[in-house]
């Protein structure tokens, strides 16, 4: 362990009105849960929204209920779900809304935007597709009993998801057919990887499995010694994921050989965000970790004073994570210290999205919110 830092910190900041940041370029797209079907979490624009001191609202939007489910942003539009019963479109410069899209059930899980379709799940046992632009339903699948929280991964024409009623499935993307389905012990929260002709995804049943894309047969499964709500990430040919065991998990991709394990003490729900060498993910015991990906050790450790249930975003210097504290943080990325913590006010369990923009989130407050320090 190289360095530790604690919550305290002189840099919270008090917000004020909505103010619109001015951008040169088009905002790169986040179209998915952690930027891509790898689930990285790495800001994939050149030129990202670097909070600090001078942190302030771009703006922010009251949606009427909680919101858990994190954003998708493809073509300068944000699209996220929220408890309301609707999935919203928003313009992610001004924070005007586009139009929204009911359903029958909470959202709780995030969208997929590919090829001007937003693919997403609800609590109504239903999965949908819509026209981006326009939010008319393009299709809709039946799903059994339990309703849907996985994020889906869109690759090659297939949607890839997991669902309550203990499958993963893999439709068409255009229809909506299916093209296959795998039953595991229990029902699925956690959002698949696709990397290498493989989908990566954590069952209730604390395994981690790993399928064929094409036919979805099991490759491998490995166990952990608890639920895994966490989604799996994968980089440099080896899958990182966290169990409700307290461990965070480095296998082999190719087989599911493991490579080594990391105890933090509590759940890991946070799924893992991975850069450059190093892990960084949260855990219920409020402490966000840094881990070296070679050999499973710490390397810093910051306090964010509640349960992680969000992902980690990395940027070029900065770290991006909520907490239930009822604060969003803006950490170093070298040494975990703060650099900027703004006050939310409830829990803020989304993973955060980054563009040139701006950064994104929801809360339980109800709002989704855009950040700017430029």
């Amino acid at each position: 362990m190289r360095a530790f830092y604690s919550y305290m910190h002189p840099l919270v900041i008090a917000l004020g009105a909505g103010l619109f940041a001015s951008a040169s370029a088009a905002a790169a797209d986040w179209p998915m849960f952690r930027g891509n079907v790898s689930n990285t979490g790495v800001a994939a624009t050149a030129d990202p929204v670097e909070l600090n001191e001078e942190t302030r609202f771009l703006w922010r939007f009251n949606t009427g209920g909680t919101v858990e489910s994190s954003p998708a942003i493809a073509d300068g539009v944000l699209y996220q779900g929220t408890f309301n019963r609707a999935l919203f479109a928003i313009d992610a410069k001004s924070g005007r809304e586009l139009w929204r899209f009911r359903v029958g059930g909470l959202l709780r899980a995030s969208p997929a935007v590919v090829d001007g379709l937003v693919y997403f799940g609800a609590d109504d046992n239903r999965f949908y597709a819509v026209d981006a632009k326009t939010g008319t339903q393009r299709w809709a699948v039946e799903l059994g009993p339990g309703g849907e929280q996985s994020s889906p991964a869109v690759v090659d024409g297939t949607v890839y998801f997991g669902a309550f009623d203990n499958n993963v499935y893999a439709l068409d993307a255009k229809t909506g057919a299916e093209k296959w389905k795998f039953a595991t012990g229990a029902g699925i929260l956690s959002s698949p990887v696709v990397s290498g002709g493989l989908v990566f995804i954590g069952s209730i049943d604390g395994r981690l499995y790993a399928l064929d894309t094409a036919t979805g047969a099991r490759r491998w499964s490995q166990r952990t010694g608890g639920p895994v709500f966490s989604s799996p990430a994968v980089a440099n040919g080896e899958v990182y994921v966290g169990s409700d065991d307290g461990h965070l998990y480095a296998f082999a991709a190719d087989d599911g050989e493991l490579r080594w394990r990391f105890l933090a003490g509590r759940e890991i729900f946070s799924s893992p965000t991975v850069s450059d060498g190093i892990v960084y993910v949260g855990s219920h015991t409020g402490f966000l970790y840094a881990i070296d990906t070679s050999n499973g050790e710490q390397v810093w450790q910051t306090s964010l004073r509640g349960a992680v249930f969000g992902s980690p975003a990395v940027v070029k210097n900065r770290i991006y994570i909520g907490s239930s504290d009822g604060n969003f943080y803006a950490l170093d990325r070298a040494t975990g210290a703060p650099r900027a913590v703004v006050p939310i006010g409830d829990n803020v369990w989304t993973s955060p999205t980054v563009t040139e923009i701006g950064v994104y989130f929801g809360a339980h407050t109800g709002f989704i919110y855009g950040l700017t320090g430029k």
